[in-house]
């Protein structure tokens, strides 16, 4: 498996220091997210794409993927939604990412019937413009639908090999759902997983790898049981916790310890 991290865990950090974390801490690749407050966004001029590509390339550093926040399965029209997404898609062909990461969104004032026909209906479409861009759409376990079994309610309506899942293993776990049933319903669809460490359920303040009780050595003891060969992508939540410590004096502990992982399941 290769290892990346997200940029949430570096916010706002420019693309060139971000390469020299990657490259320094041994890192095969990194998500970036996007956002207006971030380097990299979808109001980019093909110039800057451009140029945020050849930056990568030349660092010999992989973009696993584009994280958007789209809400596919929120009330209300369709169009803004795909809009969304399309944007996304162009932004990430030209990065030459092959994921873009979408969200659920539902509402509780929705039935789940309603928020997984939605969602599906709205993958659906943008599906076809993801195959136009080369680019896969991977609908994160979070929010309204954070288990595997809720994911796979919408995408086995949706049905193309051009949307899947991205695995974010606090979510599921804290949704109820073990590691083994956890794989068992996204592996078919499965784009890549985030790793991640928290205190508690009640405390979800990005911790260090290992240092927390989520089960990350199950959870790659059973992507490595079975064969599986993608990528494993620490999302340390920094922006959303100023108090969590930095991310760049963690990075070589945590790949350090996702290799022992690795290692220890072989």
């Amino acid at each position: 498996m290769k290892l990346a991290f997200s940029t949430l865990g570096v916010p706002g950090l420019p693309t060139a220091d971000v390469l020299r974390l990657a490259t320094a801490h041994g890192y095969h690749g990194v998500e970036l997210r996007a956002h207006p407050e971030e380097p990299v966004h979808t109001g980019l001029t093909p110039a800057e794409r451009a140029e945020v590509a050849a930056e990568f390339k030349a660092a010999g550093i992989e973009i696993l993927g584009v994280a958007g926040y789209p809400k596919v399965a929120a009330p209300g029209e369709d169009e803004a939604v795909i809009a969304e997404i399309r944007a996304l898609l162009t932004l990430a062909r030209d990065l030459g990412a092959p994921y873009i990461r979408v969200f659920p969104g539902g509402s509780p004032d929705q039935a789940p019937e309603e928020a997984d026909a939605t969602a599906a209906r709205r993958l659906g479409t943008a599906a076809e413009h993801a195959t136009d861009a080369g680019v896969r759409i991977l609908l994160e376990t979070h929010d309204s639908h954070r288990t595997g079994a809720d994911a796979m309610r919408i995408l086995g309506l949706v049905g193309h090999r051009q949307v899947g899942a991205l695995w974010d293993v606090m979510h599921t776990w804290l949704g109820g759902e073990q590691p083994a049933e956890s794989y068992a319903a996204l592996s078919p669809h499965l784009g890549y997983v985030q790793v991640k460490d928290i205190a508690s359920a009640q405390d979800t303040t990005p911790l260090p790898l290992g240092e927390g009780i989520l089960p990350l050595a199950d959870c790659v003891e059973i992507l490595s049981r079975h064969g599986w060969d993608g990528w494993l992508c620490w999302e340390y939540e920094k922006r959303w916790y100023e108090k969590a410590a930095p991310l760049p004096e963690l990075l070589t502990p945590g790949r350090a310890h996702l290799s022992r992982l690795l290692n220890d399941s072989a």
